[in-house]
């Protein structure tokens, strides 16, 4: 798991370009899927471009502590 920004922001460095699915909380026990590929990186966030079939808007960014303080899960596809 890991243990900084910095070091989340170096493991995102190496996976841009790839398919990855975002689960994100949404509050009270829910959560929602959204499929993408990993498109930049920058010094706070990172930008996921959304699987056009699923999704109405065409990209999302994150902000790295929110994998630190778990409200996000990163998944690539292996």
């Amino acid at each position: 798991m890991p243990t900084s920004l910095a070091n989340i922001k170096n493991k995102l460095d190496d996976r841009i370009g790839e398919k990855l699915m975002v689960i994100a909380q949404a509050g009270r026990k829910k959560t929602t899927e959204r499929h993408g590929i990993l498109r930049e990186t920058y010094p706070a966030v990172f930008v996921v471009d959304l699987d056009q079939d699923e999704n109405s808007f065409e990209r999302v960014s994150y902000s790295y502590t929110d994998i630190l303080t778990k409200n996000i899960e990163v998944d690539f596809d292996e």
